[in-house]
């Protein structure tokens, strides 16, 4: 069943990057994932199957849209 991801969401990954940071800002979803690196607004896209499997869990859940406002 694939993850529920939402704009703003804070996700933590498995491996570190680079600049030693695991949390990732996530920007865009669908079949690709843009994501921020929270260590050095580094921005990625990556395929969603990837995202799921390299993420250890949630760090930040932003607030769900609702569609009701007009």
């Amino acid at each position: 069943m694939p993850v529920k991801f939402a704009l703003g969401d804070i996700i933590q990954m498995r491996k570190k990057h680079p600049c030693g940071s695991d949390q990732w800002e996530i920007m865009r979803t669908g079949m690709d994932i843009r994501m921020r690196c929270q260590g050095c607004a580094r921005v990625v896209l990556l395929p969603r199957r990837q995202v799921e499997r390299s993420m250890k869990g949630f760090i930040h859940r932003a607030a769900p849209e609702t569609g009701d406002e007009a």
